[in-house]
């Protein structure tokens, strides 16, 4: 058989210099792009490494032993993300969530997030703070984020069966210390905790009804994502993916559901509460979510930025290019760094010029537009 090689797109060659436009002018605290979706989200990607190999992320024959690491000199400090982010704030972000690749492999993280838990909204609220893990070491350091200001983690976990779930992790890492890492997040009370499933056909697909047994009336709620063609090395096929409306189906075979409201502004997933004898919402069952971004795209009222670890804004889970904003943090080596207002000024630049829909091109079959365009990793930049 021959060997399958799988190209992987250098993100650090898509890259270019954020500009601090020449009508200077300071945060404003909202920020509206070309199609008037308002700046509410950052997700700040810590470090581009990971424990997990995942064939929907990280698949083990591109990210082996040989791949190179982005070098710790070129990740962003803590005291710069800290920085960005409060920029951000003023600019109108209200919920930050920490992602990697794998972001408690981030030594000492929770001084990270001891310098974000301060940071206010313009309206002088607290941030809502949230972290998304593959839960292997959240047993561990649930109480510490607890204790700097975590308020929610988000775990990902697509099996229940333990040889499904070993067999996608790819590194033989077993559910239990995962069902473990939940556990302690709730103890400390890093909630409400959601968890993540991607979903992809004849892979894991027989594990919806057994994985929405297990977290129905546990206080967790549990999503399903519809398996992505993000980056350019999971071999994504369209006929893999499962689509919401038939994970419904299933569910609905086994429990009553009702339709329930976005729970904000943006809200990525259509939720599904389970319903008592009456078909009514009982909240003590919970609910689940679906997150249908192949077949129901979200890009009309998307509001969410991408901070990679080096510094880099992306406006798009599947961009081709983002914008250096180290270089700003950092100057040249003549120039200092920019000041705040001269970084507010920039990333206002980059989202007022955003025009991002790669999911509603993807969906519209007449044009083909978004197909075949080489797409930065969702391991840099998180999901």
């Amino acid at each position: 058989m021959a060997e399958r090689v799988i190209p992987l797109f250098d993100h650090r060659l898509k890259t270019r210099r954020a500009a601090v436009p020449s009508d200077h002018r300071g945060p404003t605290g909202r920020l509206v792009d070309t199609r008037g979706r308002v700046l509410r989200d950052l997700r700040i990607s810590v470090t581009d490494r990971c424990n997990f190999r995942c064939s929907y992320c990280m698949p083990k024959e591109v990210f082996d032993a040989n791949h190179t690491y982005l070098p710790h000199s070129a990740l962003l400090s803590f005291e710069e993300i800290a920085r960005l982010a409060r920029v951000f704030a003023a600019q109108g972000v209200q919920k930050i969530r920490l992602t990697g690749g794998e972001p408690l492999l981030r030594k000492n993280l929770e001084v990270l997030v001891e310098q974000l838990a301060p940071l206010r909204t313009v309206d002088g609220r607290p941030l809502d703070l949230t972290l998304t893990t593959n839960g292997s070491l959240l047993a561990r350091k649930a109480r510490q984020l607890r204790h700097a200001g975590l308020q929610r983690v988000t775990v990902s976990l697509d099996a229940l069966d333990d040889k499904v779930f070993r067999r996608m992790n790819d590194v033989d890492f077993p559910v239990a210390d995962v069902l473990r890492g939940i556990e302690a997040a709730q103890a400390e009370g890093l909630g409400p905790i959601k968890v993540n499933m991607v979903v992809k056909r004849g892979t894991n697909d027989h594990e919806i009804v057994p994985m929405a047994r297990h977290f129905r009336g546990s206080g967790v709620a549990l999503r399903f994502i519809e398996y992505m063609d993000v980056g350019a090395t999971n071999g994504w096929r369209m006929d893999q993916v499962l689509p919401g409306v038939e994970i419904v189906d299933l569910l609905r075979a086994q429990w009553r559901l009702v339709a329930l409201p976005p729970s904000s502004a943006g809200e990525t997933a259509q939720r599904w509460g389970y319903a008592d004898a009456a078909e009514q919402y009982d909240a003590s069952l919970g609910e689940v979510g679906l997150i249908n971004s192949v077949t129901h795209a979200f890009c009309g009222d998307c509001n969410r930025a991408r901070l990679s670890m080096d510094g880099t804004l992306y406006t798009c889970l599947f961009a081709s290019s983002g914008h250096d904003l180290r270089s700003l943090l950092r100057g040249d080596g003549i120039n200092s760094g920019s000041s705040d207002d001269d970084l507010a000024a920039a990333i206002g630049e980059i989202w007022e010029h955003r025009g991002d829909r790669y999911s509603e091109l993807r969906a519209d079959t007449s044009s083909h537009q978004g197909s075949g365009r080489r797409r930065v990793e969702m391991s840099y930049i998180g999901g």
